[in-house]
């Protein structure tokens, strides 16, 4: 008798929730969005920084959560 053999990712409990690619693009724009244009006036760099880092951390969490499912 043969032991079926797991299909990869199939050992790990499904905790995470699906990744919803709309909803992580809507939370990237969102924060995209407060960066100025050429027509704004300049903003900080510390917090131009803050913002890109945020949209970054958004980005990699939704990727790990897809690599984990």
């Amino acid at each position: 008798m043969s032991t079926p053999i797991p299909l990869p990712g199939q050992h790990r409990p499904s905790e995470t929730p699906a990744v919803e690619p709309t909803a992580v693009e809507a939370e990237v724009d969102s924060l995209l969005d407060r960066l100025p244009t050429d027509a704004d006036a300049p903003m900080d760099l510390n917090v131009q920084a803050q913002i890109l880092e945020r949209a970054h951390d958004v980005l990699v969490q939704a990727l790990s959560s897809v690599d984990k499912s």
